[in-house]
């Protein structure tokens, strides 16, 4: 399956339609944070809990947004594995977006999911080098934690960071969660 993308600086001239509704698939933190107005937020950790319904709203194209294409690009797959096949990503993200000038709207300051895959990868490959010195076998942490971020670049997905979005920093009520998906699928 091939996803189809589009750039910021392409949709003024290319345009999604009038049934466009935009899926912003990151953690609620991420999406408190900073989002495209009237946007709709349904986590990917949660998005194959509701992409049955969303794949029986034909009539509307879906806008599919994270916070630089990777989730964007997973979440639009799975929607096209349960028959919604107007699914077009934001090539970029909500990076992009900014970058473009396009407006965002502002709320509470939190650290993105990538930021706190940084700060753990990091701790952890500390604490292992630090541990090494008294258990020499410490060290295979920070082989790890590499190998697992080499994994996540090359194929585009964190395994750090899907654990990461479900601790409860990154949460949102589930109440809003299945909100944002019926106005979705309506």
């Amino acid at each position: 399956m091939t996803v189809s993308t589009i750039t910021p600086a392409d949709l003024p001239s290319t345009g999604l339609g009038d049934n466009v509704r935009v899926l912003d698939v990151r953690t609620p933190a991420e999406y408190e944070t900073a989002r495209i107005p009237n946007s709709h937020n349904v986590p990917l950790a949660d998005l194959d809990r509701h992409a049955d319904r969303l794949a029986k709203a034909d009539d509307t194209r879906m806008l599919v947004v994270c916070q630089s294409g990777g989730r964007a690009r997973q979440a639009a797959a799975l929607l096209d594995e349960h028959g919604h096949r107007d699914a077009v990503v934001l090539e970029g993200g909500l990076n992009a977006w900014r970058a473009a000038g396009y407006h965002v709207e502002q709320g509470e300051p939190k650290w993105t999911l990538e930021r706190q895959v940084r700060l753990t990868a990091g701790a952890a490959v500390v604490a292992s080098i630090a541990t090494s010195l008294w258990a020499p076998k410490a060290r295979f942490l920070a082989g790890a934690v590499g190998g697992g971020l080499v994994f996540a670049a090359v194929t585009d997905t964190c395994a750090m960071g899907n654990i990461l979005s479900r601790l409860p920093y990154n949460r949102g009520c589930r109440d809003d969660i299945d909100a944002a998906a019926n106005r979705l699928a309506a």
